[in-house]
């Protein structure tokens, strides 16, 4: 199958044909003002080199936010989700969706898929990538995310396989040093931090970026400079960094050959540019608990080897002992990962060419051979229900009073339901639990919702039931102030979804089907399983769990979790569609889709 991956940039447009682990044919077009324009030009300039019909196009896409953990087949929904995250990255996304387009009017019957940048970097944990800033922000998205995840990802790979070991085994920090710089803490097989952030330019000084800059400054350039936000953005874009610092330019070849002939401000972007490297790289030792490799890729990382040299200094420290002799030898003509370590070094440093482009294609390979079709479908808010209990209006008279009726506290978020003043003492063989909220309104049977913890207390056993079945549960004594009564009801509530009548239809569900939900955690993310769904023209769709299973998962107020299609969906694309050469007939893997 041949691949073309394109890569539509802000100012350059990359594109390569892959045929299985083979480039066949690489081109760019730089410097460019009209990237539509330049993605235009691919189909003849492909005609004149012999491969004008790919028969799939993958593209580089930069911004997944937390929609995407994975390259997804582009639908109408992808795209509309990859625009959802312009205002993420507005100089990457919208060249990168010129591209897409383009190429489906070009190739309308080729499949298509996306690879984000992001994507290797949603494993990392909230207190990574949180700020510290109004959760109303946050809740706009307002996070760190990071970049050159493909890049990372294939270095990954690439030192597992030189080492004769597995990802799972090793603590790597990757470095990607070019025009665009990045560290990631890659701890076990996945990444765990990542220098860039909310866009890409946190972190490292880069080519023309400044990297961490203290966000006083936009403020104090307002007022001392007279330049709006958008002003300094651009700036700190495209006018700082090696660049600024320099005053020569953002090319680490120039700038070394001037700082070798003295000049002062070469030599200061040097020592700030492996400065910020190596403060980065204790960071990231410190939150690994250590480190086993040190592997360097991108233009200046492949290319300087000074620069290397000058960032693995004084780092015995650490256990790495670095091989000058073995760093200066380095020349990368294919695809090599020589070791520059001393033979003592308990840490392993290795160079590498990164490629990215290659492994765009091998995610799009992987894709098309069975993928879950990416639909993305809304996140479902998750509710924690404690315990509490429904009545009947007899019971309700029992243990109030003769004619008495449930006051309303507050409405609950499904309409028609109320928590209600009233509570109860629940009281079992072994215990009693007591002040159990009455919710409203009354019920033909009385049910009572506790907890698998809470059985314990009481000395009863109670399964696992949906909410109404109670045919057959334990009989427990409820106490109120006017009296007491024994009833059955006692049940554990299964985990359930209420889903109105047209969110099921976005979803493709109903009533009674059973599906799984991935909850990302702060903590502990966890899928839930057995999950069903209940479908009412009234309901708003909500997943209920009890507070076992938010403890579990560490869940908080405003947790949400998205759909695993537990069986082949109508989303699932047949891999003999893309792929026959495969000979697979079914598709049975498992995705989360994500939004």
């Amino acid at each position: 199958m041949q691949i073309l991956v394109i890569n539509a940039g802000s100012s350059s447009v990359k594109f390569s044909v892959f045929e299985g682990q083979e480039q066949l044919f690489k081109s760019s077009l730089d410097k460019l003002e009209d990237i539509p324009a330049a993605v235009e030009q691919i189909p003849d300039i492909l005609r004149a080199n012999g491969f004008a019909n790919p028969q799939a196009v993958a593209h580089r896409v930069a911004h997944g936010g937390n929609l995407f953990k994975d390259a997804r087949l582009i639908d109408d929904a992808v795209i509309s989700s990859i625009e959802v995250n312009i205002p993420l990255a507005p100089l990457h996304n919208p060249p990168n969706l010129a591209g897409i387009r383009i190429a489906q009017r070009c190739w309308p019957d080729v499949p298509q898929v996306a690879v984000f940048d992001t994507a290797f970097h949603q494993t990392m944990p909230s207190y990574a990538t949180t700020y510290a800033v109004p959760k109303e922000w946050r809740d706009m998205g307002l996070q760190r995310y990071g970049f050159h995840g493909t890049s990372h990802k294939y270095v990954m790979h690439r030192v597992a396989q030189e080492l004769e070991s597995s990802s799972t085994n090793l603590r790597i920090i990757s470095c990607h040093l070019g025009n665009g710089a990045s560290l990631c803490a890659i701890d076990r097989g996945v990444s765990v931090d990542t220098s860039m952030g909310m866009t890409a330019l946190e972190g490292l000084v880069m080519g023309t970026r400044s990297g961490d800059v203290d966000p006083g400054v936009f403020a104090f350039l307002e007022r001392e400079a007279g330049l709006s936000s958008r002003q300094v953005e651009d700036i700190l874009y495209h006018d700082s960094g090696l660049k600024a610092l320099s005053g020569i330019g953002n090319d680490m070849r120039d700038i070394e050959e001037k700082a070798a002939t003295g000049d002062a401000r070469a030599q200061l972007a040097i020592q700030i540019f492996a400065y910020r490297v190596r403060k980065y790289i204790g960071a990231y030792a410190s939150i690994m608990g250590g480190f086993d490799v040190l592997a360097f890729t991108g233009g200046i990382g492949e290319g300087s080897a000074s620069m290397r040299a000058r960032i693995c200094q004084r780092m015995d420290y650490l256990g790495l002992y670095f091989d000058e002799d073995k760093n200066r030898d380095v020349k990368l003509g294919g695809f090599e990962a020589p070791q520059l370590q001393q033979a003592h070094s308990r840490i392993r440093v290795l160079v590498t060419p990164t490629r990215e482009q290659w492994m765009i294609a091998q995610e799009t390979i992987r894709v098309l051979k069975g993928a879950v079709k990416s639909t993305p479908r809304p996140p479902i808010p998750v509710a924690v229900s404690a315990h509490h209990v429904h009545l009947t209006e007899q019971a309700a008279e029992q243990l109030f009073g003769k004619g008495h009726t449930l006051t309303q506290y507050k409405k609950l978020s499904q309409p028609g339901f109320w928590a209600a003043k009233e509570k109860v003492d629940v009281i079992g063989p072994d215990g009693t639990i007591e002040n159990v909220r009455v919710l409203g309104p009354c019920r033909p049977h009385n049910q009572i919702e506790i907890t698998q913890t809470e059985t314990f207390k009481l000395g009863i056993h109670a399964e696992l039931r949906i909410s109404g079945d109670v045919k057959d549960t334990p009989t427990v004594t409820l106490r109120g102030p006017a009296g007491s009564i024994q009833t059955d009801g006692l049940i554990i509530a299964k985990r359930h979804i209420h889903m109105s009548s047209k969110d099921a239809g976005i979803y493709g569900l109903k009533q009674d089907d059973v599906v799984e939900v991935a909850i990302d955690s702060a903590e502990r993310d966890l899928v839930f399983r057995d999950v069903t769904i209940r479908v009412h023209p009234d309901f708003v769709t909500e997943m209920h769990i009890d507070t076992d299973e938010a403890n579990a998962a560490h869940i908080e107020r405003g947790s949400k979790g998205v759909l695993i299609p537990t069986a082949c969906e109508a989303t699932v694309t047949c891999c003999t569609m893309y792929a026959p050469q495969t000979g697979c007939n079914q598709h049975t893997t498992q995705e989360v889709l994500h939004v």
